[in-house]
């Protein structure tokens, strides 16, 4: 029987859900579309098994077919990222940093992470995250001086100065509103400088890495934890990995028994069936496209007057600043208004934040999922035009019934792959 039979309510709803998004341009920089083969492998009957415990080692019985899948996933995200050791199993790219700070830290410890209305995350030390909770985080922030060249970059000297003050046992860097290149190298000098170990959180690059359009984090970082459903366009779910065999043991000891119980072999499946796509020539081309695109937007945006973090953009997203064009209008209302034209985007804290989280001054734009349904950079310039005109309306019904037609137009025009 199907689920429409058994279950109609869900079915109902997932259909809903899968109309929204064929007829919505997705542009949450978090987000992206999966692969049908992906989904297959997620919805499979893998998802009967208990197999806690790694590859060789299982607790239960029945896991032989399992511990092929599980290292044909870790090859391929060794491959991608050129690294050692790869664990696949955390659920989450939350449940991944906190299986690295488990391992690493004891309550109380020191780390360096940027503050995050600068383009951080909650797991980088928020006091209302676990980080922030157990750990003693101490941050660096943004060049802040808008004379500057290089307003809205990473302060390297805020960098060494919280090193070289509270000597933290790690040094953080990898953002989730961060628009431009993460500089590893330099990183991993200040780290060595005041003996600190380097641990990148590369979520929302970690697809245009494996894909050659961001430079890569290896062998810079001791430490490199992201996402899979990112840019790397794969299930929900977290990796771990480094170059270090000791570091290694920790991580997988951290993640199993020490946080987590059985891994989800459907999902670890569909990761290695993306790791597996990213690996072919053509997501170069589509990393690559992503880039464009982003970079496409952000010259669009600033041609009609918004202004942008750090004045543009180096990888696939932009946060606009919206304070300068509309004192009034919050992130929370900019980012309803493009959802009632169809265009899905969030609100953000911004460098200066003068608003709370819960509204914002900001909101910020991805192109990965745009790159995903094929849109190229003058399909891009009239999405930037659509966004223009909705906040420009200030809510008004005709100007956001217009913007909607034109971006159900643009959906047909790139139908979801699915």
């Amino acid at each position: 029987m199907s689920l429409s039979q058994t279950d109609p309510q869900i079915a109902d709803m997932i259909a809903r859900e899968t109309k929204r998004q064929e007829s919505t341009l997705e542009m949450i920089a978090s987000e992206n579309l999966t692969s049908a083969e992906v989904m297959e492998a997620q919805g499979s009957v893998l998802t009967n098994k208990y197999a806690e415990g790694y590859p060789g080692k299982r607790y239960y019985s029945g896991c032989g077919i399992y511990d092929e899948i599980e290292q044909l996933a870790i090859d391929r995200a060794k491959q991608l990222f050129n690294c050692e050791y790869a664990n696949v199993q955390p659920h989450s790219g939350a449940n991944a940093n906190f299986a690295v700070q488990l391992a690493l830290f004891n309550p109380g410890d020191t780390f360096a992470a940027i503050e995050l209305s600068n383009g951080g995350h909650l797991t980088h030390g928020s006091p209302v995250n676990v980080s922030g909770k157990w750990l003693k985080p101490v941050t660096y922030t943004l060049v802040q001086d808008e004379a500057r060249s290089d307003w809205g970059y990473v302060d390297f000297d805020s960098v060494e100065a919280v090193l070289k003050e509270h000597r933290p046992k790690v040094l953080m860097c990898g953002y989730s509103a961060y628009p431009r290149t993460i500089d590893f190298p330099k990183f991993r000098e200040l780290a060595d400088k005041y003996g600190a170990l380097l641990w990148a959180d590369v979520a929302h690059v970690a697809g245009l890495i494996a894909g050659g359009a961001h430079p890569a984090c290896f062998p810079h970082c001791h430490i490199v934890t992201t996402t899979t459903h990112k840019t790397l366009r794969g299930p929900r779910g977290g990796l771990i990995m480094t170059n270090d065999e000791a570091l290694a043991k920790k991580f997988n000891s951290a993640v199993f028994p020490g946080s987590q119980g059985g891994p989800l072999m459907h999902v670890i499946a569909a990761k290695a069936v993306a790791f597996g796509e990213d690996l072919k020539p053509e997501f170069k081309t589509y990393s690559a496209q992503v880039v464009k695109n982003a970079k496409r937007l952000a010259k669009e945006l600033v041609d009609r007057g918004y202004k942008l973090a750090s004045r543009g953009t180096d990888n696939h997203l932009v946060l606009i600043d919206l304070r300068p064009t509309d004192a009034e209008l919050s992130g929370k209302v900019a980012s309803a208004w493009l959802e009632q034209v169809g265009i899905i985007a969030n609100m953000n804290s911004v460098p200066n934040e003068t608003r709370s989280p819960f509204q914002t001054s900001g909101v910020r734009l991805g192109t990965p999922a745009l790159t995903t349904r094929g849109l190229k950079e003058d399909d891009v310039a009239k999405v930037a035009d659509i966004i223009d005109r909705t906040f420009r309306s200030k809510g008004d019904a005709g100007v956001i019934a217009k913007a909607r037609a034109d971006v159900l137009a643009m959906c047909e025009r790139f139908p979801m792959k699915h």
